[in-house]
């Protein structure tokens, strides 16, 4: 958890939704300046604090509408801060709860530095990060359809379709299998959804692509060195990640991929695990794939994985090189080097 600690005249509190936003602004002292409900535009925000703009730093709360507020700060060059929504609900939790209440919780904070913060992802890949979230949706509907066809047709406890329905080549003449004609149009429906889905995540994938060439071609590069993460794996990474640098040491990065398991102890005794959820599910997901994918074809790491699956069970075992594997991508990334499957192969 890292607290906001800086030190201003004027602290803003914003309480954001979609349409509207309750705006608490104070002093270095904790007087309340301003304390309303407006409309959530540009010009109703920069009105508000043009009389503090000499000196103010502006906290929202990590929701899904915060990005045009940091873009303005960003062009404006305000101090800008995001909280982590789970951290500041454990801080300021209370008994009453309102939109007043919490813009004036969250200025008062800001001003106490004891503000959690969240990381604030700059706005010039913002937009393509977010595509690459958009691919992963559209590829988990594609997943739906495709699980559909394989469990209507045990069903009808047909004999199984011996190749892969991923690949367009190997659905032709998949409907005709089923005689009730219900049945085949429901499974042809799927199959022209599967048609238009492969096209469009052709499509995208081509255009995120062609984004990450421009905006860190040399991150992509040393990414796409490791065995096992290729084109996609490579840039959920690097769009997730962003810099490296945000994360001071190895420890940060890995328990952000939600690659350790957190542990609670008070008075030398353990009371379990929680909290294991916080940090980010698509890096997880990536390095989670590339551990499977890494072991295909390597031989000398599938002898250390076997002798791992024996000790702690094959999910462990998985999770482990999950998490070795991030390792050498922190220092990859840190030290601008590509991946050595000798070193690796030494250190785990």
């Amino acid at each position: 958890m890292i607290f906001y600690t800086k030190q201003h005249k004027y602290y803003c509190g914003i309480d954001l939704h979609a349409r509207t936003m309750y705006v608490c602004i104070i002093d270095q002292n904790g007087k309340t300046l301003v304390h309303r409900n407006l409309r959530a535009c540009v010009d109703e925000l920069l009105k508000v604090i043009e009389p503090f703009r000499e000196d103010i730093c502006i906290g929202v709360e990590c929701t899904f509408t915060w990005y045009w507020i940091a873009d303005l700060c960003d062009r404006e060059g305000i101090p800008f801060v995001l909280d982590h929504a789970l951290y500041l609900k454990a801080i300021h939790g209370g008994k009453s709860k309102n939109d007043k209440v919490d813009s004036q919780k969250i200025a008062v904070i800001l001003r106490g530095g004891m503000f959690p913060t969240a990381y604030v992802y700059p706005g010039d890949m913002r937009a393509t990060r977010d595509l690459l979230r958009r691919r992963m949706y559209l590829m988990h509907k594609r997943a739906e359809l495709l699980a559909h066809i394989e469990n209507t047709n045990s069903q009808y406890n047909l004999p199984p379709f011996g190749k892969k329905l991923a690949y367009k080549s190997n659905r032709s003449g998949v409907a005709d299998r089923f005689p009730d004609p219900a049945v085949k149009e429901s499974v042809a429906v799927d199959l022209h959804l599967l048609d238009f889905y492969d096209k469009l995540l052709n499509g995208l994938e081509l255009f995120i692509l062609k984004n990450a060439r421009v905006h860190d071609p040399q991150s992509l590069y040393l990414l796409q060195t490791t065995h096992g993460i290729a084109k996609i794996l490579s840039l959920v990474m690097l769009y997730e990640i962003h810099d490296i640098n945000r994360f001071p040491t190895v420890a940060d990065f890995i328990s952000y991929c939600r690659l350790v398991k957190p542990e609670r102890e008070s008075a030398g005794k353990k009371s379990g695990s929680r909290n294991a959820k916080i940090g980010n599910v698509h890096l997880k997901w990536a390095f989670s794939e590339a551990a499977v994918l890494f072991l295909k074809g390597n031989e000398p790491a599938q002898k250390i994985h076997e002798r791992r699956v024996s000790r702690y069970g094959k999910s462990k075992a998985l999770a482990i090189l999950a998490q070795k594997l991030a390792r050498a991508v922190y220092f990859m990334l840190k030290r601008k080097e590509p991946f050595d499957m000798q070193l690796f192969l030494n250190r785990i």
